[in-house]
């Protein structure tokens, strides 16, 4: 009691443990495992826990439903073991969860952060708080029926305070998981409980991109929020005091001071040499030669921590000069005018759509479909759903073979099924050459182009993100696309150059090699 209580009275004792932020906040109560350092003077890896600078805007910043989009290292996950915690030792019949992206992450984080503090509580509390039951996830308090848990999955019953756990690296790595999580973890949190989403970025698709993009959105607008709604949390790297290093013998280069420009202009404030020392130390030594890796483990602004490095992207001369242009706005449809559909098709792989409108010497693109695992009724169905008059279906040249057929009995090709379900003009384009033909025919054609920036946002995303193969071998871009989620978005837009850029008016098919070097793909 002394070592708690420190000569108070135990009135005195009782009066601070009712309150939660004393609980959490003097360091009298929870003990952590830190990473120690090689000082002479650290304290050793066994510390009080004292909630740091990021720790202490999050708490005083939590809503119903939280989304945390962060840089590295901050101890945020360490946190919220301890707050759910003390939740549960001092509040009856609660449930408390963490959801971790793998089983071995669980059984470390609940072994290292739950179990280890809850062992480390003061005897007299430790006592006075006996455990019913405890395993490698759970542990089940006798005094008031409350618990934690920390797992791959959590789901089943009500559950009072849930944190996920990297959920971008949930996202990006498990969708199924993610679908999970979304599905049936998040609705077992009821509105009255509390709802902690933080990972650090995994690139701009999955459930952690769509509902930061929301959250942020809503705190841009100063929407007050519901129970219900998500309160958007930006912890960047230059927020924190410890990231900071001795300029003396780091090199800046001018395209490091480039961008230490540009970031203060867009966040407000002068990042100090010491800043900028850490941010390219940790750049060279961590990430050297990927520095879409640091924006999104040590993220800038909440823009650069979902932003794709454009090296070895086809289509970023052409997405500069577009925007310049104010080729990515608002599209309308034009009454009148047959829309033309672009596809990749197939079934293990996805499938894309392009919608188009030519009007005069522009392409108008006003829509992008997608989707996987889907039979082609279901993208008919979509398209008649925008109500528009068509002109023509243009496929890739596989569309002729016997293939994704939609029922056992039936073995049509793709095109036969699409005139089947009631498409009426579908052409098949011949193949060409080389990849690369297609690639450099749609990076030709793309200064005609218009899109409809809502839309088409999808399809613009996969457009941008489409690069080269890396050959780690070579260390160096080769001359083959990489195959990933893209690659659909990317292949419909080659089936629109191909027609339209190589391809003689009124034919499909038609290859006409323009002067020029191909190998510039």
């Amino acid at each position: 009691m002394n070592a708690v209580a420190d000569n108070a009275s135990l009135e005195d004792l009782r009066t601070k443990l009712a309150d939660p932020m004393w609980r959490l906040c003097s360091g009298k109560l929870y003990k952590i495992i830190t990473k120690g350092s090689d000082d002479p003077n650290d304290p050793g890896l066994v510390v009080p826990f004292k909630p740091n600078r990021a720790q202490q805007r999050l708490i005083k910043r939590l809503w119903h439903r939280n989304l945390i989009l962060k840089a590295r290292q901050l101890g945020f996950t360490t946190l919220i073991a301890i707050m759910w915690l003390d939740h549960a030792l001092f509040n009856p019949n609660s449930r408390c969860g963490i959801i971790a992206q793998d089983r071995e992450t669980a059984e470390s984080l609940f072994r290292d952060k739950v179990k280890f503090a809850y062992d480390n509580l003061p005897d007299v509390l430790r006592e006075a708080m006996p455990l019913t039951s405890c395993n490698k996830s759970e542990i089940v308090f006798a005094h008031n029926n409350s618990s934690m848990r920390v797992a791959t999955s959590v789901r089943g019953g009500t559950i009072h305070r849930l944190h996920v756990s990297e959920f971008g690296k949930i996202a990006a790595k498990y969708p199924d998981k993610a679908k999970e999580v979304m599905t049936g973890s998040i609705p077992a949190v009821p509105i009255n409980g509390i709802l902690v989403i933080e990972s650090t970025a995994e690139g701009r698709e999955g459930e952690f991109f769509d509902l930061c993009q929301v959250a942020e959105k809503q705190q841009q607008a100063k929407k007050v929020l519901s129970k219900r709604d998500y309160r958007f949390h930006f912890f960047p790297w230059w927020g924190q005091d410890e990231y900071v290093m001795d300029p003396a013998g780091v090199p800046m280069t001018p395209r490091d001071i480039e961008y230490f420009e540009k970031i203060e202009s867009q966040i407000g404030r002068t990042l100090t040499p010491e800043q900028r020392a850490w941010y390219v130390g940790t750049r060279n030594a961590d990430f050297p030669n990927n520095e879409e890796r640091m924006w999104q483990e040590y993220p800038s602004t909440p823009t650069e921590a979902f932003q794709k490095s454009t090296e070895g992207c086809y289509f970023t001369k052409q997405f500069v000069a577009a925007r310049k242009a104010g080729r990515i706005t608002k599209v309308p449809h034009v009454q009148g005018v047959p829309v033309d559909t672009f596809w990749d098709i197939g079934k293990s792989d996805g499938t894309a759509i392009w919608l188009m409108q030519r009007i005069g010497l522009q392409h108008r693109f006003i829509g992008f479909i997608e989707g996987w695992d889907e039979t082609y009724s279901y993208f008919v169905r979509e398209l008649d759903k925008l109500g528009y008059v068509y002109g023509t279906d243009y496929l890739p040249h596989d569309a002729g073979h016997e293939r994704m057929a939609e029922d056992e009995d039936s073995a049509m090709t793709p095109a036969q099924s699409l005139e089947r379900l009631g498409r009426k003009r579908v052409e098949v384009l011949q193949r060409i050459p080389e990849k690369q033909f297609s690639i450099q025919a749609a990076r030709d054609i793309f200064n005609t182009c218009w899109f409809d920036e809502e839309a088409c946002g999808l399809g613009l995303a996969h457009l941008e993100s489409y690069r080269k193969e890396w050959n780690t071998r070579l260390a160096t871009w080769s001359d083959t696309p990489r195959h990933d989620i893209h690659s659909e978005a990317a292949d419909a837009f080659q089936q629109f150059a191909i027609k339209y850029e190589y391809s003689p008016p009124g034919q499909s098919g038609g290859w006409k090699r323009k002067k020029g070097n191909w190998r510039t793909a």
